[in-house]
């Protein structure tokens, strides 16, 4: 039934565009058409679900493309891309800004394609002057749309967290996103960029505008040899010479350079030092700031936010205020209790191994026995063809541990997940293919021990939730 009438709705939609064409060239038009439709979508929101974040901008503008050309920008517009990261580094710089008194319009849902950012923009435009209303217009990118986004109107600043194999299925390798990235830049936009990852230091020896880098010094989790075989930058960009590193973070961000020309990582304009991640803090030069995760890759994205806004003119001292006393809720790891048992929910972004990498070092480092629950019901949210290879590129070898007691197999593709572990040498008896979600929280409390943490995408998070509140509420009873 939801979907006759949505079906209804959309054809309807469509009909008053081809009739009302020549209004729809009218950018206030356009304007008044997005945000009655973004209004629409959120009243029939069961129908439409998420689409209200991203099909309203794409009927407003379906005769009226170059919209987002003529409007009328903040002084400041900051784009934050890359493979894993700008989401959290999004949303820390937002609650910065925020916080320092800046009205700052970004997309908080996490959309970040053309028609999700147009239909933003345009929710955040005054009609008829066209002025966008607020300080900062702050978007987290998707690497394929920065140039379609941002055609003649370009960012002020441009944050770039990393390169790595990310849905190869869509982006092929890392080398064809470097130069979406690249294509799209102009050389009035200030680069705030991660030095730790040769494929992005390249812009600092190609870009005519300024660079602005970060990066994280030695830690005592750095190290000598790569973590991973998933591995993207070997050879040096400009000469091809296969890099000398000092010491590897993870995959290939770390300290390296060429022996035989000048590129190298080199010195960083903000480096992150002295990071404790038991106690939630390090230095950012000579600064100590606080991390809201204790996690390696949190450190990456605080550091970027120190960078970018020192570089829009907030002081230390603003900065650390809304880092050190008004600390952000982590974005991507949640806690809940089943029973005595803590749950984490660690959203890992499937198609990029270096993220999911991280996120099983952090189940493996820390102290305890741990039960791990792995599974998605769907590979991407952007295309249907269903692509596992990427599972290939996940060292899931680090879960062949002693503290890992059991480790459950849920959704659509829990078989391939199963074959991947079978793969990676762990032991039959510590799998548990969970056929049935109804099943799974009793599965968990009867067969299992210890810390659990849950390592799905965000199509499964909401289901999962659901069956601890659900749990919770029957024990409670």
């Amino acid at each position: 039934m939801k979907k006759i009438l949505y079906n209804i709705i959309i054809s309807i939609v469509r009909f008053l565009c081809r009739i009302s064409k020549p209004l729809l060239k009218n950018d206030t038009f356009t304007i008044i058409i997005n945000k009655v439709f973004t209004f629409g979508c959120y009243i029939l929101k069961p129908v439409f679900k998420e689409d209200a974040t991203v099909t309203p901008g794409y009927y407003a503008t379906i005769y009226n493309k170059d919209i987002l050309d003529r409007l009328h920008y903040p002084k400041i517009v900051i784009g934050v891309t890359g493979s894993s990261g700008k989401g959290s580094t999004t949303a820390l710089i937002a609650h910065v800004l925020t916080g320092n008194g800046y009205k700052v319009v970004w997309n908080k849902n996490g959309s970040n394609v053309y028609n999700a950012a147009t239909t933003l923009i345009l929710n955040n435009t005054k009609a008829f002057s066209k002025k966008i209303d607020a300080d900062v217009l702050l978007l987290e990118l998707d690497e394929s749309y920065i140039k379609s986004i941002f055609n003649k109107v370009k960012p002020t600043h441009l944050v770039i967290t990393n390169v790595t194999r990310d849905q190869p299925a869509r982006n092929g390798d890392a080398d064809i996103i470097f130069n979406k990235i690249a294509d799209s830049i102009d050389s009035n936009t200030k680069l705030i960029i991660n030095a730790d990852d040769p494929i992005v230091n390249r812009l600092k020896y190609m870009n005519k505008g300024e660079v602005i880098t970060y990066g994280i010094a030695k830690t005592n989790d750095s190290y000598k040899i790569p973590m991973s075989y998933t591995f993207d930058a070997a050879y040096c960009p400009l000469c091809h010479t296969k890099l000398k590193y000092n010491y590897y973070h993870y995959g290939h961000i770390g300290s390296y350079k060429c022996p035989k020309c000048e590129f190298k990582r080199g010195n960083v304009d903000y480096e992150a030092k002295d990071i404790n991640l038991e106690k939630n803090f390090m230095t950012i030069n000579k600064s100590i700031v606080h991390l809201n995760k204790d996690v390696f890759f949190c450190c990456y994205y605080t550091l970027a936010t120190f960078a970018i806004c020192s570089e829009i003119g907030l002081t230390t001292k603003n900065i650390q205020d809304y880092l050190n006393k008004y600390i952000m809720e982590s974005k991507r790891m949640k806690q809940y209790y089943l029973g005595k048992r803590k749950v984490e929910m660690i959203e890992s972004k499937n198609e990029n191994a270096l993220s999911y990498l991280q996120s099983l070092n952090y189940i493996k480092k820390t102290n305890g026995t741990k039960t791990v629950i792995l599974g998605f019901d769907n590979v991407s949210r952007r295309y249907s063809f269903n692509d596992i290879s990427w599972l290939y590129d996940v060292d899931f070898e680090i879960l062949n541990d002693k503290s890992i007691d059991k480790i459950f197999c849920i959704g659509r593709f829990r078989y391939d997940v199963y074959v991947r572990l079978k793969y990676a040498n762990i032991q039959s008896d510590k799998i548990i293919l969970t056929d049935d979600l109804n099943h799974l929280i009793p599965l968990v409390k009867k067969k299992s021990k210890g810390k659990i943490f849950t390592m799905v995408c965000f199509d499964m998070t909401g289901l999962l939730k659901k069956l601890l509140n659900e749990e919770e509420k029957h024990e409670t009873n």
